[in-house]
């Protein structure tokens, strides 16, 4: 045992140095773990895990799905649900059916209840994936919202079919109007599951006398409990799971108060969520050799040329449902007509950008290894299709989308005002909000507390330069070079103060205490550039 996580301690490791030279030429992280989890694979005396299935489900999925949960805009997953739903759930439902019957025509054994399981697990594409390859790249608001709306739902519709399926293959008993109400059922009460627990949870952080550090450590329990709560009756966890965080982002603002809860979340959210989906693909590296291995009456050649047609068809469907699903309702609807064209452009880059990656693996992985004391039927070939799509969709798609993004030009699609625009008005409404309080409830403070009055006038400063600055964006692209120059300039200014207060540190004459808080204050400040992504 010992031995085992000291190996998978130094494969992290390298796997980060990955990451790293991944960050350095600019290349999407998942791309170098998908290639990492094959490297992996070939290095000579590596052991084999046997991980208990059920385990790999229960660990990996329900904090990868709060995590896409919580970083949904409600109101823009609100208005764009139409195509959301039209990808998450019936491109979901339409990729697994296809896949089921070409794979149970296509591999020797095959039978249609496995078809369904493998259409299953590589229907759903990943959202770390497609936001990390358009990462820093100018794609329109409402593609975006799109991608990561279809990816935190299909990620439930996929799971739930998974679920039926397995079911199928262990009872061989299925019906289609019984499994439809049984889909509806079982789906409808884990929404009704996680919206009850999120509400225990959301009086828990608001009234209870939390820390940050606890509230950091209910918010990874969160998305463990729902998810058992709903298994518990029988009901969807998966459901449960998405609308509980759902729920708990869109109430968050009342929930965590304070900037110091909101940064430790953001850092222990960040790093969980990478370091899972780093051992997500390092244990399918060390499960490998076994898989091809007990691939039995496949070859891997076999193995390989099914993975191949599978990525392929998975692809081919995409475009085939992203189109008509862009433009038949526009046709239909004189209302949907109102919104702006998405033309070409947003379909292609939609189409393209569906790349498999971290929970189409685990939920292969939670495949069971047994079904009535005997191995569970053509889970090793499964697991190695599912590892072919993702290294073909995720280096594939993954390299290329970039530079079709880049050779299309594409445009906003939408009149959205951009992100400078945007923040420098929020910050101006603030500035505002407080120079109107300490004008109607604190004016003689001003002249009786001189810190008082300085905040007054930072305040009628800042409120003057974020007019002119609002006024700038307003009028031409030239100008707003000044303010990006102006934002360099502070950004070398709090680098030179990060050292300032490392020297500080070091000559030991202020506590360790307010130094921390000076650091917290520059995090802040910088945060307002940069945004919360960097």
């Amino acid at each position: 045992m010992h031995h085992n996580l000291l190996l998978i301690l130094a494969l992290l490791f390298v796997v980060f140095l990955l990451v790293m030279l991944a960050q350095r030429i600019k290349v999407a992280y998942p791309i170098f773990l998908d290639i990492a989890g094959l490297g992996i694979s070939f290095i000579p005396g590596m052991p084999v895990l046997h991980l208990d299935p059920d385990l790999i489900f229960l660990i990996f999925l329900p904090p990868l799905l709060y995590e896409a949960a919580w970083y949904t805009s409600w109101n823009d997953f609100w208005k764009w649900k139409r195509p959301i739903a039209l990808l998450a759930f019936g491109l979901v439902f339409f990729t697994s059916t296809v896949i089921a019957y070409t794979s149970a025509s296509l591999i020797p054994g095959f039978t249609l209840a496995l078809g369904f399981l493998l259409g299953g697990i590589v229907s759903p594409p990943d959202a770390v994936a497609a936001a990390t390859v358009l990462k820093g790249m100018k794609v329109p608001k409402r593609v975006l919202t799109i991608l990561e709306g279809e990816s935190l739902v299909n990620d439930a519709s996929s799971l739930i079919v998974f679920k039926f399926a397995l079911a199928t293959v262990l009872t061989g008993a299925f019906s289609m109007q019984e499994a439809t109400g049984q889909f509806f059922l079982v789906a409808g009460m884990g929404v009704v599951i996680g919206l009850a627990g999120a509400h225990v949870m959301y009086f828990i952080h608001r009234f209870l006398p939390t820390t940050p550090a606890i509230d950091a450590a209910l918010t990874v329990m969160t998305p463990y409990i729902l998810f058992l709560a709903a298994e518990q009756f029988h009901y969807s966890g998966v459901m449960a799971v998405v609308s509980g965080g759902l729920f708990i982002s869109w109430r968050s603002h009342e929930i965590f108060k304070t900037g110091s809860t909101r940064l430790n979340m953001l850092g222990v959210w960040t790093t969980l969520i990478f370091v899972m989906n780093a051992l997500v693909f390092v244990l399918i590296g060390l499960e490998l050799p076994e898989i091809i291995h007990g691939l039995g009456e496949y070859s891997i050649w076999d193995g390989i040329r099914y993975g191949l047609i599978i990525s392929a068809i998975t692809i081919a469907l995409r475009f085939l449902w992203v189109y008509p699903a862009a433009f038949v309702p526009r046709w239909l609807s004189a209302r949907i007509r109102k919104d702006p064209s998405p033309g070409w452009k947003g379909p292609l880059v939609i189409g393209w950008a569906g790349m498999r990656g971290v929970v189409s693996l685990a939920t292969a992985l939670s495949i069971p290894l047994l079904m009535d004391g005997n191995a569970f039927p053509h889970r090793n070939i499964i697991i190695f299709i599912t590892f072919v799509v993702i290294f073909i969709t995720l280096v594939v798609q993954g390299l290329t989308l970039p530079f079709i993004i880049k050779f299309i030009k594409i445009e906003e699609i939408d009149n959205i005002a951009r992100s400078e625009e945007q923040q420098t008005g929020i910050q101006l409404k603030l500035d505002e909000l407080a120079l109107a309080i300490i004008n109607q409830h604190h004016l003689n403070k001003t002249k009786e507390n001189e810190l008082v009055g300085f905040y007054k006038d930072g305040l009628e400063s800042n409120i003057t330069e974020g007019r002119k600055q609002l006024a700038s964006l307003e009028c031409n692209e030239t100008e707003i070079e000044e303010i990006h120059v102006y934002q360099h300039v502070l950004l070398d200014i709090y680098a030179a103060q990060r050292k300032e207060l490392f020297k500080l540190r070091k000559g030991k004459f202020y506590s360790d205490e307010e130094i921390r808080k000076a650091e917290l204050q520059l995090d802040l400040n910088e945060l307002k550039i940069t945004g919360a992504g960097h």
